[in-house]
């Protein structure tokens, strides 16, 4: 494995005066960006269906992370078809079938309402997922790849922004609009079900997820539709031309740095899903909190990592996007520790603020791991979205270890050493140089020159 000593210096510096934006391509940029706020408001009502469908069809926690493992499988399904499809016929291809898959899982949860079984939620879930995969797959190296390489980090950090007010409406809605704030106590329960009412009562508090599933699914149709019609700059991966090289996975082995990307963004949106999906699980666990309450708490998560996505972009300008980011990792452990030591609204708020420190990790574990690509942009960015997975294993993790150790605080070292492998990856995963001659941090520039701005 080669280290370069000057790789990350030099990059840090090419992003000065360097443009951002794709000037003169400003509506397929808006177009796209608007893609992030929708699928973040889809992949947080995850954490609100966990607690939903534990009460409605009285899971356990370890089936009703289920969600998420359905969501989240999908990525590892559906990320390499998505990348040979564009590989083929283009990002705005890609863009639209991920869409329509989106909103047709979606609309899928009105037949699962009406038969009102776990399993059709499930599988709901998962054309959703995919969908949501097809995008990541489309989307993430779009906006990295829609300007200059230099300034890559910058601009999908900027688009990556409107995911966390995406997240903080989609939270919002499943905790007005899902949450019904009715909870029955043990003997209102017990009279229910003598009197034979307490299965129509959780099959009300079933369908209360239908509407604003369907809602969004009509969003999002309606998105593809306007993209569909809009005009799209021809898009080639830094050094890829019409009809020339479209990479190779066999290629994709001369890039460590790709698989130290892949690996941590494993481990971070495990800890990540993790982290939300067990949220209110927790402060239900360890304080007096309400569903209602509870869920507004999770809605402060979001708006801590909205807060750190502005504040941490600006910063980007002045401080190397992975050193930030190993310094996040390492103060996310410190507060996981709180959270684990300290359980309660003590650890409940080390817990939240946990989410200003994810804000940047995704976009720059992905725009560090497909920088210097070229022609192999597209798979590398694929494999990066197949780790994406990692929502679908740590979650049902944590509850293995609730079951075993009676403690779901507990559960937390596994977001914990999570932040652990991003932390080494933010030191350390710059300074692994790409082949020779791909190492130039200006690549993205001659694309910018052949029409699709800077």
């Amino acid at each position: 494995m080669q280290v370069s000593t000057s790789t990350g210096s030099r990059m840090e510096e090419s992003s000065k005066g360097v443009a951002v934006f794709p000037v003169g391509h400003m509506l397929p940029f808006a177009l796209v960006t608007a893609i992030f706020f929708l699928w973040g408001m889809s992949n947080n009502l995850t954490d609100i269906l966990v607690q939903q469908f534990k009460k409605s069809f009285e899971l356990s926690l370890i089936q009703a992370q289920l969600v998420q493992t359905a969501v989240f499988l999908a990525y590892g399904t559906m990320a390499i078809p998505a990348a040979l499809l564009m590989r083929r016929f283009g990002y705005k291809t890609g863009i639209l079938i991920g869409l329509s898959v989106f909103g047709v899982g979606t609309l899928l949860f009105w037949p699962a309402g009406v038969i009102g079984h776990y399993l059709p939620f499930l599988m709901a879930l998962f054309v959703v997922g995919c969908g949501s995969s097809i995008l990541e797959t489309a989307c993430n190296p779009f906006m990295a790849q829609f300007g200059p390489a230099a300034t890559s980090e910058q601009r999908l950090n900027f688009a990556q922004a409107f995911n966390p007010p995406g997240t903080i409406v989609g939270v919002l809605a499943g905790t007005w609009f899902i949450f019904s704030g009715v909870e029955k106590k043990a003997p209102e329960v017990a009279a229910m079900k003598a009197a034979g009412t307490y299965a129509a009562y959780l099959h009300g508090e079933l369908l209360r997820v239908v509407p604003t599933y369907v809602g969004l699914g009509l969003v999002v149709l309606l998105l593809a539709a306007i993209i569909a019609k809009t005009k799209f700059p021809a898009m080639h991966a830094e050094h890829e031309g019409e009809g020339g090289d479209h990479g190779s996975f066999r290629a994709l082995l001369s890039y460590p740095h790709l698989w130290f990307a892949v690996l941590a963004q494993f481990f971070y949106v495990g800890a990540q899903v993790a982290t939300w999906s067990n949220y209110i699980p927790y402060l239900k666990t360890y304080t007096t909190l309400t569903e209602r309450q509870s869920g507004y708490f999770l809605t402060g998560t979001l708006v801590a990592l909205a807060l750190g996505r502005i504040v941490s972009t600006s910063l980007m300008k002045l401080v190397s996007p992975a050193k930030m980011m190993a310094l996040y990792a390492a103060i996310n452990i410190a507060l996981l520790t709180v959270g684990i030591a300290r359980p309660g609204l003590t650890g409940g708020c080390a817990i939240l603020l946990t989410s200003f420190f994810m804000s940047i990790m995704f976009p720059t574990i992905f725009a560090l791991g497909v920088k210097g690509l070229g022609p192999n942009t597209k798979l590398g960015g694929s494999m990066i979205v197949v780790a994406i997975v990692g929502g679908a294993v740590i979650p049902p993790l944590m509850a293995v270890i609730k079951n075993v150790t009676g403690s779901l605080a507990m559960g937390y070292i596994l977001p914990l050493a999570g932040y652990g492998v991003v932390a080494l990856y933010g030191v350390l995963g710059p300074r692994i140089a790409p082949p020779a001659g791909n190492t130039d941090p200006e690549a993205g520039l001659i694309a910018a020159e052949r029409g699709y701005g800077i």
